[in-house]
């Protein structure tokens, strides 16, 4: 029996590419006990709006937790939310189907006024989104699984592709950096990475097109054919 794994650090509100490869498996792992990056998508995404595109940050805890891991970083300014929201209808109220979707997203910027986490504050809004997407994989965290905390980068992938029960381990293209792919060969699971380019583009707001945003943006200007503009969606319609 083939079993499909990814293992991707949760990020806010994610672009599409993100959620081709949540649809291309059959468990996704939130690897969420690795460091906290700064500056990086993990409380951060991008909207477009009149002056272009611009960042929405969930602020977090980082002052002298230089060490600290994704799913250990607190929010410290509860108003984000309310802010994020506001900025989100300024810029997409003109969207064609923003009032078909937006009370799914204000529900959970409701709900994760309250939540002190930015791994949780991440995963509710991948839950939501998935399940708007038709997209039922599996979502499990990498604390799910005992890894020895002593293995190197690709010893740990390895690790939890066998606890998971993995097959075939799909990987985002940036890994291929660091992956020693003979270790995959010895363990017998199928290494492969996801193709980034390509994307068809869209009717978007204000100007020239824009892939790399959040996945909002195709959601509240394609609405119910926001999937033909994903590959693997598109090709399982």
């Amino acid at each position: 029996m083939t079993k499909k794994v990814a293992i991707v650090q949760s990020c806010y509100i994610p672009w599409k590419g993100y959620f081709d490869l949540i649809n291309m498996v059959d468990e996704f792992i939130l690897y969420d006990d690795m460091q906290y990056t700064r500056r990086d998508w993990r409380n951060r995404n991008l909207i477009k709006t009149p002056q272009g595109a611009q960042w929405l940050t969930i602020p977090v805890d980082v002052k002298g937790k230089y060490l600290q891991k994704i799913n250990e970083t607190k929010i410290n300014d509860q108003t984000w939310a309310a802010n994020h929201w506001k900025s989100i209808m300024a810029n997409y109220a003109r969207a064609h189907y923003f009032k078909d979707y937006s009370r799914h997203f204000e529900e959970v910027y409701l709900q994760a006024k309250d939540e002190d986490y930015l791994s949780q504050v991440n995963y509710q809004f991948l839950q939501m989104i998935c399940s708007l997407l038709n997209i039922h994989s599996r979502i499990t965290w990498s604390t799910d699984y005992k890894i020895d905390d002593d293995l190197k980068k690709t010893e740990r992938l390895i690790a939890l592709c066998q606890q998971a029960k993995a097959t075939h381990y799909i990987s985002g293209p940036s890994a291929k950096d660091y992956i020693q792919t003979n270790l995959f060969e010895n363990a017998g699971i199928d290494l492969s990475y996801i193709e980034y380019s390509d994307y068809p583009s869209y009717t978007q707001l204000f100007g020239e097109f824009v892939h790399g945003v959040t996945i909002l943006d195709l959601i509240f200007n394609m609405g119910p054919s926001a999937h033909q503009y994903l590959k693997t969606l598109r090709e399982n319609s």
